[in-house]
């Protein structure tokens, strides 16, 4: 993961705010814009891809109030956009709260600028590779209660993790933020997968390399093995759109163009 020195270097196109961009934002900048013109002209599915991924979001945070959970925790969570975890949670539960973490610095001003007002919702700017340091942070300390369940989500971040070496790093990751929450707790994840059709999506994950945060493919048996430690929820692995769709628009003939796979797991 980039450091926040990094992530305010302007000389690279960074992938929150390519991602911005690809679902309609205004938080980027021209470097963002011309590499997202790059992808979509390579694979001009992508915009489609990340509005799939955060369908999925939401669907998983309805989920995750349907099992009693009334705290989120979000890492990477990006630019503020529509449909937040805390409009989802929150309106369905006004008694959520919700912690946003990005090392992001565009990302995390407007995000405060969002939040205001909310008492039930915080930014930390923090890095989400630093488990420790998220949960311990006196933002998150303050505003939820680590004896009574969370759902940690991480939505397209765990790709920025290497599955290389002797363990991978995402296994490692889960079970540090794994050691701060209770039995009971979820944990829902997306990430890229090499398990596709179409060898131009391979293409465009190497486009990344130039990026500030170059990102890593998992195959579905990679993705499912991170969820080895825990209770996996029904439908198990599977890509974004298939993972309990609830409007036709999600369906795809082929699922494999989500590009994203996904699990959720419950903490025993």
């Amino acid at each position: 993961m980039a450091s926040d020195e990094q992530d305010l270097q302007l000389d690279k196109p960074n992938p929150a705010r390519v991602y911005d961009y690809l679902i309609g934002g205004k938080l980027n900048y021209a470097i963002d814009r011309e590499f997202a013109h790059r992808i979509l002209k390579l694979v001009p599915f992508s915009a489609e891809i990340c509005l799939l991924n955060r369908r999925w979001l939401r669907r998983v945070v309805r989920f995750g109030v349907e099992q009693g959970i009334r705290q989120f925790v979000d890492v990477g969570s990006g630019m503020p956009t529509e449909g937040h975890v805390h409009e989802v949670a929150q309106g369905i539960a006004p008694e959520c709260r919700v912690v946003y973490v990005d090392n992001e610095p565009i990302a995390v001003a407007h995000s405060e600028i969002v939040l205001e007002g909310n008492d039930r919702a915080a930014m930390i700017m923090a890095d989400g590779t630093r488990a420790d340091e998220v949960m311990t942070h006196p933002e998150t300390q303050a505003m939820l209660d680590l004896d009574l369940p969370v759902m940690v989500i991480m939505a397209a971040f765990l790709h920025f993790t290497s599955p290389e070496g002797e363990r991978d790093e995402a296994v490692e990751l889960l079970a540090r933020y794994a050691d701060h929450v209770p039995s009971g707790s979820y944990f829902a994840i997306s990430l890229a997968t090499d398990e596709l059709s179409d060898p131009r999506y391979l293409e465009s994950t190497a486009m990344y390399k130039d990026t500030s945060r170059p990102f890593y493919l998992r195959s579905r048996a990679q993705v499912r093995a991170l969820t080895d430690a825990y209770e996996l929820v029904e439908p198990g692995v599977v890509f974004t759109p298939e993972w309990r769709p609830d409007r036709a628009g999600d369906v795809l003939p082929d699922p494999s163009k989500a590009f994203l796979l996904t699990a959720v797991v419950r903490k025993p």
